[in-house]
């Protein structure tokens, strides 16, 4: 359906509250390195991040190897400078949707190829702290599945 994009994730229960999402909603999941936690089997398993048996899990060297897999995908940025708010674009099956780090965003070089258009926010109130990445994540994936309307759902 969509891609999901996690530019090294520095908090293991945001990505797997990212992999379970991604497992209900049938988007694949994109992890790229270096990632701030131990992504191993074991402990993965240990920190409840074992949801990729029934999701879409793939992890890349670094941004240039994911854009790389992602190359025939429309390209969609979220971050809080974004241009345009999420709701108002019409999303369609395989677009991708990149994060930054929960500490740090996204790098200077990863915004530069992106043209500004596919820069989206979401609104909040002036002054406040950034929403949960994963929070972040459902709000665009379910907009951009409503959209579709929630195809491959029950």
């Amino acid at each position: 359906m969509f891609h999901v994009v996690l530019v090294q994730p520095e908090i293991p229960p945001n990505t797997g509250n990212v992999i379970r999402l991604c497992a209900n909603t049938g988007c694949t999941l994109h992890l790229v390195k270096p990632i701030g936690f131990d992504i191993s089997l074991k402990a993965v398993r240990r920190a409840g991040l074992d949801y990729d048996a029934l999701a879409v899990v793939r992890t890349h060297v670094d941004i240039d190897a994911c854009l790389q897999e992602l190359r025939d995908a429309r390209l969609f940025i979220i971050e809080t400078g974004g241009s345009r708010i999420y709701s108002d674009v019409a999303f369609a099956p395989g677009d991708a949707f990149i994060f930054g780090s929960e500490h740090r965003g996204l790098p200077p070089a990863v915004l530069e190829r992106i043209p500004r258009e596919r820069h989206l926010s979401i609104p909040m109130r002036p002054a406040n702290r950034s929403l949960n990445l994963s929070n972040s994540v459902a709000l665009v994936v379910y907009e951009a599945w409503r959209q579709n309307g929630f195809a491959g759902s029950a």
